[in-house]
């Protein structure tokens, strides 16, 4: 059974680089799977960025199916909050960043073991409630007055990105608050006390009809790439290995494609 426990404390890592880790190379060629009667019980935990939610929700579920025996106990939160964990000892097995920087916080820390894969990308798109009743259709009009908008703080992926964009297009933001979680900033444009906010594509589209998504082609200038990696000190680091393998193998690209990620 998969865990989602926003509050759970655990770490996992890998830094912020395109090669695979050795163990998540090992677990790569080994199939990324083991058979029932060789593994005994085991509980993995996973911190990823909040973005993963619904993606990681649906690979832990047939990770579990592919290991009998494991159960992959999730956290999410804003990739930038799960470094702050790990690095305050939560105990994690693997880290799965929205962005290379604090991956490489981890890294530097030596809270990672080998070389993170970059297994996703993503870049951000306005959400606005049904109807658009702000009338937002482009970057630049968010800027307008009066348009109350919502954006991730500068220290979480997403806010980086928003920043980003601001300084190659000249167009400064005012917004009327800053979220830690990119799900926090759809929260408010869903539930209509924003009238327009900067997520990622992928939470526009599992947002359903709950929101409205107006893309932009100055998103471009940022894209966000997605490291994986195996948390140092891991009790079950062979398991993460082969979770991480998992994430970067064939179902882990179809699942995230399918959820509108790129690919690296």
């Amino acid at each position: 059974m998969v865990l989602a426990a926003a509050a759970l404390t655990t770490a996992c890592a890998g830094p912020a680089g395109v090669g695979g880790s050795a163990s998540a190379s090992t677990a790569a060629s080994a199939g990324s799977t083991t058979t029932a009667a060789s593994r005994a019980p085991e509980t993995l935990t996973v911190f990823a960025a909040a973005s993963l939610k619904k993606t990681f929700t649906e690979l832990a579920t047939e990770f579990e199916a592919a290991n009998p025996g494991v159960t992959v106990a999730l956290n999410f939160a804003g990739s930038s909050d799960l470094v702050t964990q790990i690095t305050e000892g939560a105990p994690a097995d693997v880290f799965a960043s929205a962005d290379t920087k604090n991956m490489a916080k981890l890294t530097a820390a030596g809270l990672v073991t080998g070389t993170p894969t970059v297994f996703a990308t993503n870049t951000l798109e306005i959400a606005v409630p049904p109807g658009n009743p702000a009338g937002v259709t482009t970057f630049a009009g968010l800027a307008d007055p009066g348009t109350k908008v919502v954006v991730c703080a500068a220290q979480v992926p997403c806010g980086a990105a928003t920043a980003t964009i601001e300084k190659a297009t000249g167009v400064n933001l005012t917004p009327v608050s800053e979220e830690n979680a990119v799900t926090d900033v759809l929260g408010k444009v869903s539930s209509g006390e924003a009238d327009a906010g900067l997520v990622y594509v992928t939470d526009v589209a599992a947002a359903g009809t709950s929101v409205l998504g107006i893309p932009f082609s100055e998103s471009g200038t940022a894209v966000n790439s997605y490291p994986i990696g195996v948390v140092a000190g891991s009790a079950h680091s062979e398991l993460a290995g082969l979770f991480a393998a998992f994430v970067t193998g064939p179902t882990g690209h179809r699942v995230l494609a399918a959820a509108g990620f790129g690919t690296p």
